[in-house]
């Protein structure tokens, strides 16, 4: 728990306006992919920090049944991700194409994309979101895994949160209409924008 919440914790600091301006000061143009840099190794931390602590903890006794739904499950939510991602400009997901777009002279870096309402979006705000949940959740096999899939949904659940907070600002009305619409994770309206 500790670990996520320091994860948690970190990552909101470090997505904070104030933050991001002094990553911008430091890294430049490279702020973006100085901040996902950052948020990828603390995970990593608490990823190894979990391995360590639940070590030698034996798998659930669990029927076969259920261990094919979580085998199902856990297949996809990747699945699921890597054709979310599909979808995104990943270079300026990353930071690459803002470290590209500098050194050709652009006035002005952005990092993010037009508002997505078509696609996986269409049917929930947060599809990379309810792809992570599916994968959590399929390994929640031990007792590692199943602290993990808790605390990892925790975060979610609170990072959705304050990154439609993010959202409102960015997109103003037009992303308050598609919230009003669109489920957050689980597509329970179907397709909701044609």
């Amino acid at each position: 728990m500790l670990a996520w919440l320091s994860f948690g914790l970190g990552h909101s600091w470090l997505a904070r306006p104030a933050m991001q301006a002094r990553l911008t000061a430091a890294f430049g143009a490279r702020r973006r992919l100085a901040y996902n840099i950052i948020a990828t190794v603390h995970f990593g931390a608490v990823m190894v920090f979990g391995s360590w602590a639940f070590e030698g903890m034996p798998r659930f006794a669990l029927g076969g049944w259920t261990w094919s739904f979580l085998t199902v499950v856990a297949v996809s939510g990747w699945t699921l991700l890597f054709l979310v991602l599909r979808t995104y400009d990943l270079g300026r997901f990353a930071g690459l194409t803002q470290i590209r777009e500098a050194r050709a002279g652009a006035a002005m870096i952005i990092d993010d994309e037009p508002l997505k309402t078509t696609g996986f979006h269409a049917y929930v705000r947060h599809p990379l979101y309810s792809a992570v949940f599916l994968i959590l959740w399929g390994a929640a096999w031990n007792d590692y895994g199943l602290a993990t899939a808790l605390w990892g949904s925790a975060y979610l659940v609170i990072g959705a949160r304050f990154e439609e907070k993010r959202l409102k600002r960015l997109y103003g009305d037009a992303y308050r209409a598609y919230r009003e619409k669109v489920p957050a994770f689980v597509p329970w309206r179907g397709k909701v924008i044609r």
